[in-house]
């Protein structure tokens, strides 16, 4: 089976990709809710959105969104409390949450506060099946779904071979990763498997920085090999993805 080309869009820098990002949620939104009741969005963390998400709570085309009909999940989170500064629901209160009139219960974080890490992914796999009204064996249909990637060629949660790589079950799980250098890191994390992101009625991903050239080159240009790339697991449904990249990122393309 053949697998269409990437769309990719490269923009200036940080600031054009946050603003695109923007413009293309904001359509979106605003599309969707012309004849749905709701719109369901996950985002990651990290640095790479962060200025997109300061802009959903400064930006008026952003603030006199809907908000009351949108429905906030997480793609992946750190094992913090979530008033840690590495937890991703941190970065989103202190970036738009606190400045938008969301509603308290259309706001989904992923629980960490769990003593056992497996009863937090099947507490957050339970929220899902709530939220969306889908029972054992469906998966969710998330409206717009933000992603990063790393230089490892790895999104959300999934890194190159980790456990969750080979999970098409669960909607979500956890994430073991064992890498002494990077202790420090809360390296214990829950994520949406890449069954959920697939599903996702159009997915965004943003890649900014030029230590990601190299690996964006060879993501956008070679065979899909997702051991390497988790990336590479979304390539069945590369007709929903939106690769949004600045220009240091996209240098080698």
């Amino acid at each position: 089976m053949k697998i269409s080309k990437p769309n990719i869009e490269v923009l200036a820098d940080n600031e054009a990709v946050a603003r695109r990002c923007l413009a293309l949620f904001v359509s979106d939104v605003e599309s969707v809710l012309k004849t749905a009741d709701c719109f369901n969005l996950a985002i990651s963390g990290g640095h790479t959105p962060e200025r997109f998400f300061k802009l959903l709570g400064e930006a008026p085309a952003a603030k006199t969104l809907a908000w009351n009909k949108i429905n906030l999940f997480w793609v992946d989170e750190r094992y913090v409390p979530h008033e840690s500064p590495l937890s991703n629901y941190k970065l989103a209160v202190d970036t738009f949450l606190s400045k938008i009139p969301i509603p308290q219960e259309n706001i989904h974080p992923i629980p960490t506060n769990f003593e056992a890490f497996d009863q937090a992914a099947r507490q957050y796999e339970d929220t899902l099946r709530s939220a969306f009204k889908i029972s054992k064996g469906q998966i969710p249909k998330f409206d717009f779904i933000l992603l990063g990637m790393g230089a490892d060629g790895h999104t959300a949660s999934l890194f190159p071979n980790s456990n969750a790589l080979a999970d098409t079950t669960d909607l979500a799980c956890v994430v073991y990763l064992i890498d002494p250098e990077q202790a420090k890191q809360a390296l214990t994390r829950i994520t949406l498997t890449y069954p959920v992101l697939r599903a996702a009625s159009q997915i965004i991903v943003l890649v900014t920085g030029p230590e990601k050239a190299q690996t964006l080159k060879e993501v956008l240009t070679n065979p899909p090999d997702e051991s390497k790339y988790p990336i590479h697991l979304l390539w069945p449904s590369i007709n929903k993805i939106i690769f949004l990249a600045d220009s240091p990122a996209a240098k080698l393309l």
